[in-house]
């Protein structure tokens, strides 16, 4: 039996009601791997913690690197900052991982729906249903998947496990629930400070991913890293739907 796990993290937030025209997008990002490659991600994320923070317990979180804050203000020093993030992106770039990540494009979505629904459920269904295209590609020995995606507060959660719960019992347009529940074995919620080093990864490609689905044509180095990451097959990124 092969172990793999799905990291979430999002990028924006879910109101449809009333939200920043300047940023009208919603994105949720899956780190998807086996737990071999994860063991290995872990260890070269310590490494990079060590080096930069010693023994101080310091979690990734894309906001606080961009802002240097919390713990990232030595970056304010150029050297500094230059070295990080070249250890950061070569560790993004050498690790094996594949991203399944989907963003609501707000307005569009108001336009075609109306302001009701779940973004984050509604990106969920997505995430799960390319997680199982991206698996039926592992020719491998059976595989049981764990999601853990990280804590939002007790109601979202409670909220996002039913949804999670109903897409296994229902299964999606593509993706009967048989096929689903032959994968997917559990959903667990992670606090950021329970320094979940997937999670930190997802929360790092989410930002630079909904970036790029606000603008493809922008100078946008991290999503160049990342970009080879994102599920592919047959040359079709599989791994970044963007709805609607």
């Amino acid at each position: 039996m092969d172990k793999y796990y799905l990291f979430l993290d999002e990028c924006g937030d879910q109101n449809l009601a009333n939200f920043d025209p300047s940023f009208p997008v919603f994105t949720l990002c899956g780190i998807l791997l086996s737990s071999d490659y994860y063991c290995s991600m872990c260890s070269e994320i310590g490494k990079l913690k060590r080096k930069y923070w010693g023994d101080k317990k310091i979690i990734l979180h894309s906001r606080d690197i961009r802002k240097c804050e919390k713990g990232f203000e030595i970056l304010f020093d150029l050297e500094i900052k230059k070295s990080f993030y070249n250890d950061l992106n070569s560790i993004i770039e050498d690790c094996s991982y594949s991203i399944v990540a989907c963003s609501i494009m707000k307005e569009p979505y108001i336009r075609k729906y109306g302001r009701l629904g779940d973004v984050y459920g509604l990106s969920l269904s997505y995430i799960i249903e390319r997680a199982v295209f991206y698996l039926d590609s592992q020719k491998r020995n059976k595989i049981e998947l764990h999601t853990i995606a990280e804590k939002r507060g007790k109601k979202e959660d409670t909220s996002l496990l039913n949804y999670y719960n109903r897409v296994l019992d229902t299964g999606t347009y593509f993706v009967k629930p048989s096929r689903i529940k032959s994968y997917f074995k559990s959903f667990e919620f992670k606090d950021k400070r329970d320094d979940i080093i997937g999670l930190q990864i997802a929360d790092i490609a989410a930002y630079p991913i909904t970036r790029y689905v606000l603008d493809k044509d922008a100078v946008n180095t991290a999503f160049d890293i990342l970009e080879p990451k994102i599920y592919s097959q047959n040359g079709k990124k599989h791994g970044l739907k963007i709805h609607p």
